[in-house]
């Protein structure tokens, strides 16, 4: 028979082992983002084609003024 410590040792290894891998999965380092060779300044491109990436991706009228809003009515 197995006994009930040597049962509770095992789940609680692999309770750590399973936390342990999750965190691993989570936390995962930053890749390492170098500029390339003939850019000025890495950080601002590739800002600025964050930016452009975003814009063409939701759209938009451009020409529309939106930052008054509107009143968010219920459905009932």
């Amino acid at each position: 028979m197995v006994s009930a410590r040597l049962i509770l040792i095992l789940a609680a290894v692999m309770v750590v082992a399973s936390c342990l891998a999750i965190a691993s999965w989570v936390v995962q380092p930053a890749p390492d983002v170098s500029p390339a060779a003939g850019e000025a300044s890495g950080a601002a491109t590739t800002d600025a084609a964050r930016r452009r990436h975003r814009e063409q991706f939701f759209g938009g009228d451009a020409e529309r003024d939106i930052r008054g809003g509107q009143e968010m009515k219920p459905r009932w």
